[in-house]
């Protein structure tokens, strides 16, 4: 699947330059195009393989360049000001060849949180391809005003794109650790996940069960939040050549093979998701193996589908193989999508909430002090 990267604020242009390291690493080309949005020029400069011409400084007029800090009432301004300047420089890129867009932002600071969305419901007025969000939310030590932009720009990135990916800082920060200190892992689970969800119909090699970008397109359709599972063992080697399972006998090895598939899939629905949540919520579900041919099995993506046909709400479950011959490592990732119980989100659609009837508590206090000023001095009269 051919992916055109657009890293909308500090996050979304650091996970956007990890996305090309990466393809640069394994060799894919699943990254069509990529590029980097900011209203702060060092950000950009910060970058190590987005190209210059492909980092697109915004809103120079209002912060020359500074940035606007957790101002995502300004980044959404700011978006909605350049908006066909930002626009201008995706057409110039061209987009002939992508199979779908995927906006990358931060949602806890200002631009990336309040431009993302604007640049979403932008490109689905103009492009048929399919718009995705990744968003990521703030660790909760990161303070209360974080949080707010968070629930804020999720609830209204969400509608405007066709899918939304969640990642949640705070399930992935280790303890005592600092996001700044966190990024670069954090970023690497992000790409890892992904390079393989959109990597897979772009293999040279031809799989059992060949995952193309329709199959990962109709997973996604419908809207909604999905989340990710991972999990992957390192194959035996001997002598830095791939070891086969002890057995000599073909049947075992197969065997073998239909094990470790559906042992790492329960693995990944087991273990950490990209954002926490109730997969048994999900409307529909990706399965994706990857590794060397001959440790993939056909049966054991089958079994594994069954399986999560038997967890999920929906009854839609897709799966398949990434063949990759240099691999020293199967791997397997599970998507779900449309998943509806997130405590996450919960927490901070509450956030949103009480934030509201605070600033309404406020306004209203001090409606009450501006009337009693007034009514202690007749000379005193409203300016409008």
């Amino acid at each position: 699947m051919r992916v055109f990267v657009i890293g909308y604020g500090q996050a979304g242009g650091r996970i956007a330059d990890a996305f090309i390291e990466y393809a640069k690493k394994t060799g894919q080309n699943f990254v069509a195009r990529a590029i980097a949005i900011n209203t702060a020029r060092a950000d950009l400069i910060g970058l190590k393989n987005i190209t210059m011409e492909d980092r697109i400084l915004v809103g120079e007029s209002l912060t020359r360049g500074h940035g606007i800090g957790a101002d995502n009432e300004m980044g959404a301004r700011v978006a909605t000001d350049e908006i066909y300047t930002i626009q201008s420089e995706i057409d110039k890129r061209g987009t002939h060849q992508v199979d779908a867009f995927l906006i990358v932002a931060g949602l806890g600071g200002g631009t990336g949180s309040g431009g993302a969305p604007v640049l979403a419901r932008r490109l689905k007025k103009l492009y048929e391809e399919p718009v995705y969000g990744l968003g990521v939310l703030p660790a909760k030590d990161e303070g209360s005003l974080y949080s707010l932009n968070a629930a804020r720009s999720l609830m209204t990135f969400v509608n405007e794109v066709d899918n939304l990916f969640v990642f949640d800082n705070d399930a992935w920060k280790k303890g005592g650790e600092s996001v700044k200190e966190a990024f670069i892992d954090i970023n690497d689970e992000i790409v890892r996940r992904f390079g393989i969800l959109f990597g897979a119909g772009e293999a040279n090699e031809v799989g059992q069960m060949v995952v193309d970008a329709a199959e990962v397109i109709n997973t996604l359709k419908g809207g909604g939040v999905s989340t990710i599972g991972y999990a992957s063992e390192q194959i035996e080697s001997n002598g830095g050549f791939l070891k086969k399972i002890t057995s000599k006998k073909k049947s075992m090895d197969n065997l073998d093979s239909v094990t470790r598939i559906t042992s790492l899939v329960r693995r990944a629905i087991a273990g950490r998701l990209t954002i926490p949540c109730d997969v048994s919520t999900a409307e529909r579900a990706l399965i994706i193996a990857a590794g060397p041919p001959k440790e993939l099995s056909r049966k054991g993506i089958e079994k594994a589908k069954v399986r999560v046909e038997e967890i999920i709400r929906g009854k839609e479950v897709r799966g398949g193989d990434f063949p990759l011959v240099k691999g020293q490592h199967v791997s397997t990732i599970v998507l779900f999508s449309g998943v509806s119980d997130v405590p996450r989100i919960k927490e901070l659609q509450e956030i949103g909430a009480e934030a509201q009837e605070t600033m309404k508590e406020v306004s209203s206090e001090k409606e009450k002090d501006y009337k009693k000023l007034l009514g202690g001095n007749d000379a005193i009269k409203p300016l409008f």
